[in-house]
């Protein structure tokens, strides 16, 4: 019942965080080189084994995200929960792909990255991060901002 709950919270913060985005920052850059019809949005919600959550955000921060764009990933927002017991082990994140072609090659490129096996092995070091990963591919819809 819990996970129901929690995934639907993280997928309604994600849908919330959409609009707020598609509404301020439309005009970005990294957003309008990801027009296509054939885009698609990435939710992906990672849940950290306890005390981890610092870890994750370490990594990301200093690495991940960079490796994504390397890979054709656009980065759209990186969001925490406020509440707990949320906000002490969840990520939530939105990518941007071109296709689902296009996610699947570029994930395939990313895990393959030297820097990224690096980065994830260093990261890893006192223990694994990440307990369970969520992963939902989206289309906007025709009355969205984000289109």
């Amino acid at each position: 019942m819990f996970r129901k709950y929690q995934f639907k919270l993280s997928l309604g913060l994600a849908i919330f965080a959409i609009g707020v985005m598609s509404g301020n920052f439309i005009q970005f850059n990294s957003v309008a080189k990801a027009q296509s019809s054939d885009r698609v949005f990435e939710l992906r919600t990672y849940t950290t084994h306890p005390g981890r959550l610092d870890v994750l955000h370490a990594r990301f921060a200093n690495h991940t995200i960079a490796l994504f764009e390397r890979h054709g990933m656009t980065n759209i927002g990186y969001f925490v929960p406020q509440d707990a017991p949320l906000s002490e082990n969840t990520l939530i994140y939105v990518l941007v792909h071109d296709s689902r072609e296009a996610a699947k090659a570029s994930w395939a490129a990313f895990v393959a990255d030297p820097d990224w096996q690096e980065a994830r092995a260093a990261s890893m070091s006192d223990g694994p991060i990440v307990d369970k990963l969520e992963s939902v591919f989206m289309d906007a819809t025709d009355y969205s901002m984000m289109k």
